[in-house]
């Protein structure tokens, strides 16, 4: 695994051979980090990782500059791994929370700038997790919303659809909490 680019950038990690996560491909990762980077600046953003996997995603935002990443793992590989790297660069400005995502999601008070959501293609709630992170405390107005899906979701019709991105057979849907005054011209 390789930090694309920022602080970090060219950075590569030895991924455990035991790690089930399906880490989101250098090729995808980039273009859609080009497209974040022209939708919000990612410099002192607050960023939450829902289903952080290898922590690719969370590294790469902290990479860029983001103030502070928050990444959810459940599986105890996978979240183990993000520590060690989070430590192996001596960075405290990636918080490692290894736990359900759902319950994390029920209970956060914390809005972020950023939220990105790689759920597991075949999980079983996948179609119920844009709406479930657009209503939870963890957005604000003005929050980027990415998952990241396969060909099998289609997600325009929710509230909050910005734009759909396809790299490969990787398609994200970006979501935006509208602003206040936004609201007030509806």
């Amino acid at each position: 695994m390789r930090i694309i680019r920022g602080k970090y950038g060219k950075r590569r990690f030895d991924v455990p051979h035991n790690i089930t996560a399906r880490p989101t491909t250098d090729f995808a990762k980039e273009n859609i980090f080009n497209v974040i980077d022209n939708l919000e600046e990612i410099e002192g953003e607050t960023v939450l990782d829902l289903f952080a996997g290898t922590g690719a995603i969370s590294l790469e935002f902290l990479s860029r500059g983001a103030c502070n990443v928050t990444a959810v793992e459940m599986a105890a590989t996978q979240a183990n791994f993000i520590r060690t790297v989070k430590d192996k660069l001596g960075d405290d400005a990636l918080r490692v929370i290894r736990g359900d995502v759902f319950k994390f999601l029920a209970t956060a008070k914390k809005p972020y700038d950023i939220v990105f959501a790689d759920p597991p293609y075949d999980h079983p709630r996948f179609a119920e997790i844009p709406e479930i992170i657009m209503s939870s405390a963890v957005v604000k107005p003005g929050t980027l919303v990415i998952i990241e899906h396969n060909d099998k979701h289609d997600f325009t019709s929710l509230p909050g659809f910005d734009q759909h991105r396809t790299y490969g057979s990787v398609n994200f849907s970006i979501f935006r909490m509208p602003e206040l005054s936004d609201l007030d011209s509806l």
